[in-house]
């Protein structure tokens, strides 16, 4: 069977990381942008990764360009604003896509497990969060509009 921590991805400072080092712990996997209505779940986010910094969990970002260009950046220019304005310390990954031919095997997997409104696997926005238990399963698919905190109590449930 498949989890999420057989899966990997370029960090944002480019080394290729597999999501092993993550296992047991439960994971929520953001797809993020820097120009987008919710980019201020970023304060939210990394309250959550403060918040549980001792307990199994882990919030990953992965920036996406696909909604609106709304993640323009280069690798540095993301880490950069994402560390200045918000102060994020969660790990974050390099670009990637989310949907479409070129969708990230990670992504391919995460919407294969929890489909979307009316049972879509497509992203429909920025910010769609996946929340996985402590053994990589996926639990929940949280909309773009659904504040991080309002996610903690999901959270409580798996650590």
């Amino acid at each position: 069977m498949t989890s999420v921590y057989d899966f990997s991805a370029t960090a944002i400072d480019g080394t290729e990381r597999t999501l092993e080092p993550y296992r047991g712990q439960a994971l929520l996997i953001v797809n993020t942008a820097s120009k987008c209505g919710f980019t201020g779940q970023y304060e939210g986010l990394e309250a959550l990764h403060r918040d549980y910094a001792d307990r199994p969990f882990q919030v990953l970002g992965f920036p996406c360009n696909q909604f609106g260009r709304q993640e323009p950046g280069q690798a540095s220019e993301i880490a950069g604003f994402c560390a200045t304005t918000y102060g994020v310390e969660f790990p974050m990954f390099d670009k990637i896509e989310v949907n479409g031919p070129n969708r990230h095997p990670l992504y391919a997997w995460l919407t294969s497990q929890k489909k979307g409104l009316l049972g879509t696997r497509d992203i429909k926005w920025n910010f769609t969060k996946f929340l996985t238990d402590r053994e990589g399963r996926v639990v929940a698919r949280y909309a773009p509009q659904v504040e991080p905190s309002a996610i903690a109590a999901d959270i409580e449930k798996l650590i």
